[in-house]
């Protein structure tokens, strides 16, 4: 009989667990916001309050994967870990807590593994496709058909937008000219790095931002993943999406459908990161996708 597996993604404001059974499929999908890396763009350091709840979200994480007998884990963490200065200190609780010690992805292995995750089951005849996953610190873009050609890290986030360019609440027109125009000059570096980029016929979005755009413009008073995975956001709906959450104030912008609150307050840079990426590049779908990283982290321990 088949063992499960897990993956974690220790990510700039999530921590997410995937428990994967070859036989039986997806045992079970969490995620926490803990906002891992608040700050850490400006002080080169992981917050320590941030380091606490991460090690309790990862302790609880443990007791799963005894629950689902699970014994092969690869726990990743990414662009917060990159950047911060006492990430050794947080990987030795973290291993505590998890009882597998962290490795730190470059972006480029953090898009290799998120192409492969939001790619499979497609069919490659919708290719070639272009993933983006959009991320608290750091965004990749990864093309390819059946394999990866590809790709590109660079640093725009929730997070780290949200904290660099928007001081007020709600923002400030400037601010989110800000936000677009830095935006718009890595995705130029995007489209010098990946001239193929271009040639995509099936625009791919995951990670939080985006699935969290998608729920506001369902109206998900539930989270509900199979509505989400796969759901064709619209340009014109992404934009709506957009001038409703950068237009309100924090309190009022909590209560939006399919919004946690938690993470209402760097949903701004990311949805002009989101809505950047969509104008710049004229894509009209944005093809959603529930399988992103921990997908392609599962499927590795498989092979």
């Amino acid at each position: 009989m088949s063992q499960p597996v897990a993956a974690v993604d220790i990510g700039t404001n999530s921590v997410r667990l995937l428990v994967h059974d070859p036989e039986r499929g997806t045992l079970q999908r969490e995620a926490r916001i803990t906002r891992l890396g608040g700050g850490v763009d400006r002080t080169g350091r992981l917050d320590p309050a941030g380091i606490d709840r991460t090690e309790s979200v990862l302790a609880e994480y443990r007791q799963f994967l005894e629950r689902h007998g699970v014994e092969q884990v690869r726990a990743i963490a990414t662009s917060a870990a990159r950047d911060a200065s006492n990430r050794d200190e947080f990987f030795t609780r973290a291993e505590s807590a998890l009882g597998v010690r962290p490795e730190l992805l470059s972006g480029e292995e953090e898009g290799r593994l998120a192409f492969a995750g939001a790619t499979t089951g497609l069919d490659p005849a919708r290719g070639p496709f272009c993933v983006v996953d959009l991320g608290g610190g750091s965004t990749e873009f990864a093309v390819g058909t059946t394999e990866l050609e590809g790709i590109l890290s660079v640093d725009m986030g929730s997070v780290r937008f949200t904290e660099r360019y928007v001081d007020t609440d709600p923002p400030e027109p400037e601010e989110l000219v800000a936000c677009l125009s830095v935006a718009e000059a890595h995705l130029l570096d995007v489209v010098r790095e990946l001239p193929d980029i271009s040639e995509t016929a099936t625009w791919i979005g995951v990670a939080g931002t985006i699935t969290t755009v998608a729920a506001v413009e369902i109206g998900l008073a539930t989270y509900d993943p199979d509505r989400i995975h796969h759901f064709e956001l619209t340009k014109a709906a992404a934009e709506d999406v957009y001038r409703t959450l950068v237009t309100e104030r924090l309190e009022d912008r909590v209560h939006n459908p399919g919004l946690q609150p938690e993470r209402a307050e760097v949903i701004v840079g990311g949805v002009t990161i989101l809505v950047g990426i969509m104008r710049f590049f004229g894509i009209d779908p944005l093809l959603v996708s529930e399988h992103d990283i921990l997908d392609g982290v599962a499927a590795s321990l498989l092979r």
